[in-house]
């Protein structure tokens, strides 16, 4: 059956299941990568330096898939703009499942010396490249293919690719995590990226099957696809692109700042074990998962603003308890503050795709989303980790990091309110010229 003569709600669940199992195992490629750095790539591929340093080298190379991030958005976003948003999204697919693959079989320092870090580095780039163009892609997939009423809760449903990719990450790592260290350390670490291989092929039959956008084939019959769509969304809404960077921190930076910054601090400094940590962070993703939907229904009622922002607020009124629970090293006290912290920061989440879609016009809402959501990873969002190491190596406290951590979410606040505005004015801008 063709795209012009599918039913809507086969169309929309079609979109909705290609953009969300795509998007979960290309968060899940993200996610391992962001494990193994917190616990093995310090010694694997960093071992003749300090622990310390070598932490931050892992960080630092953790780092290197933000920084390209924005680049895979501008191509991918240049293309998916003139070409259409199925094609595009196959490609990012194949490539984050190839540098993967590759990294699992990347041999060590021991066995190759500088090679090792340096090949290690550029997977870690090809995996930001595939990212960049992915995530607003898939975004714009569920979106433009859902009913009016129905965005929100699509854009949500392509967030869950978020949650379920760092489940499917931990509980990778908790089974090969249950391995003596050194065989650990040799080639168990290796399982979760050889695995994504796999998970690879499923998601790509499952999104071969899917339809191209609505709002992507109406924009090309009236002729309006643009010929350089990053320059026209540079001159005609760079404000909104700055807005979208904002509202998007806590987006990228929450999920790195517990995956990642989180569970090395207290699986080193703290001396929590580490199969405990691991727990918590999969019930972290599970709950996510599970509350996410229902944030997007009660703002199909109350408003998406009103959620996003009550959620961040929530969020740091709990950062103070967050924080003082982590001091404590108790895991329980831990979890139990993650997890409130955690019903405020991805209420707002569940929200942000639709938010940034809706900011854009259709002919340049590809480049437009990815370059917002990936400008902001690479600025502040995937450095996250590495800051609030750095912030903890020289405090030795627990409050510094905290000041960073509320400074992040005021800062997404204020681009929330901002983002909501300018969407507004962008469609009552264009209700004339729909009349």
């Amino acid at each position: 059956m063709s795209a012009t003569t599918t039913d809507p709600q086969t169309r929309q669940r079609r979109a909705m299941m290609g953009a969300f199992v795509g998007t979960a195992i290309e968060w899940y490629d993200f996610f391992i990568f962001g494990t193994a750095a917190a616990l093995v790539f310090g010694r694997v591929f960093y071992p003749d330096i300090a622990p310390a340093a070598a932490l931050m080298a892992s960080f630092a190379t953790f780092w290197v898939g933000f920084l390209a991030r924005p680049i895979g958005g501008i191509i991918f976003g240049h293309f998916g703009d003139k070409l259409g948003r199925k094609n595009i999204l196959i490609i990012t697919l194949l490539m984050m499942g190839a540098a993967t693959t590759m990294i699992g079989l990347l041999p060590g320092y021991v066995t190759i010396g500088i090679w090792a870090p340096v090949l290690l580095v550029v997977l870690r780039a090809v995996q930001g490249i595939a990212v960049g163009g992915e995530w607003g892609g898939a975004v714009l997939l569920a979106t433009e293919n859902a009913a009016g009423t129905k965005r929100g809760l699509a854009g949500a449903w392509v967030q869950q690719g978020s949650p379920a990719g760092a489940i499917l990450a931990t509980v990778a790592f908790m089974i090969v995590g249950a391995l003596p260290d050194e065989a650990f350390l040799s080639w168990g670490w290796r399982i979760p990226f050889l695995v994504s291989a796999v998970l690879v092929l499923i998601a790509l039959v499952i999104r071969l099957k899917v339809e191209e956008s609505k709002d992507f084939e109406e924009a090309k019959s009236k002729q309006a696809v643009v010929k350089l769509p990053l320059m026209q969304t540079l001159r005609t809404a760079p404000g909104i692109v700055g807005l979208g960077i904002i509202a998007s921190i806590m987006g990228i930076s929450f999920a790195y700042f517990t995956n990642t910054f989180l569970l090395s601090w207290t699986t080193t400094d703290l001396g929590i074990d580490r199969q405990i940590m691991l727990n918590i962070l999969l019930g972290f993703a599970v709950l996510q998962f599970i509350w996410q939907p229902l944030a997007a229904k009660i703002a199909e009622r109350v408003g998406a603003t009103r959620v996003m922002v009550a959620g961040l607020a929530f969020a740091v009124v709990m950062a103070a308890p967050f924080f003082w629970a982590i001091q404590t090293g108790q895991p329980m006290l831990i979890a139990v503050m993650l997890y409130l912290s955690t019903l405020g920061g991805t209420a707002y989440y569940a929200l942000l795709a639709n938010a940034l879609a809706e900011a854009f016009p259709a002919n340049i809402r590809y480049t437009g989303v990815s370059l917002s959501y990936q400008l902001c990873s690479s600025l502040i969002g995937g450095s996250t980790p590495l800051i609030a190491q750095a912030i903890l190596n020289s405090t030795g406290g627990p409050w510094g990091v905290a000041a960073f951590y509320v400074g992040l979410l005021l800062a997404t606040i204020v681009g929330v309110h901002g983002l909501a505005a300018a969407g507004r004015r962008a469609r009552e801008a264009a209700e004339p010229a729909a009349v």
